[in-house]
């Protein structure tokens, strides 16, 4: 019966740090108020592909994620346009496409702000790339820190909808 209680007390999470050459993900549960890798990586496309075929990448090796880990919810980092407008309109694709892929298999994404996310995940929105690293580390119980740095903002998106979710399903 304890067994039973505890299963239904996992909550599990996707983040996805989204991009047209790599795609970050991190998947984490929360068991009894206590965070645990699941796995992360990141899925990468060749600009030798056409752009279609990367975008199809993405959503296919995604969508064997979702169907081997089976996630309950998602979050993802709101699009931040940089002066780079070529790479913004990249990233902006493959987040469309992440998200067509969450929506075709029911599942709810939160987004966030990358300034949410360092809050999160640091406790202050100033936080630089290697601090929120950090962080993630320390947070999950990890050696070292999750690379590629896509990899570890996939973590630290999953941590971010998991601590504002958990605050929501409180109220």
């Amino acid at each position: 019966m304890k067994d039973q209680q505890r299963i239904k007390n996992v909550h599990r999470i996707l983040g996805i740090d989204p991009g047209l050459a790599f795609t970050g993900f991190g998947i984490v549960d929360s068991v009894d108020n206590r965070i645990k890798l699941v796995t992360y990586g990141v899925i990468e496309t060749s600009s030798k592909d056409s752009h279609s075929n990367r975008l199809t990448k993405i959503y296919d090796d995604l969508s064997a994620i979702i169907d081997k880990f089976k996630p309950n919810e998602a979050g993802m980092e709101t699009l931040f346009f940089a002066k780079n407008a070529v790479s913004a309109m990249g990233v902006a694709e493959a987040r469309g496409v992440v998200t067509l892929c969450l929506a075709k298999h029911g599942i709810l994404c939160g987004e966030y702000t990358p300034n949410q996310i360092k809050q999160s995940v640091t406790g202050t929105a100033a936080a630089d790339k290697k601090l929120v690293e950090k962080c993630v580390k320390i947070l999950l119980g990890l050696e070292k820190e999750p690379k590629p740095d896509h990899a570890s903002d996939a973590l630290a998106g999953a941590i971010t909808h998991l601590n504002f979710s958990s605050v929501l399903r409180r109220l």
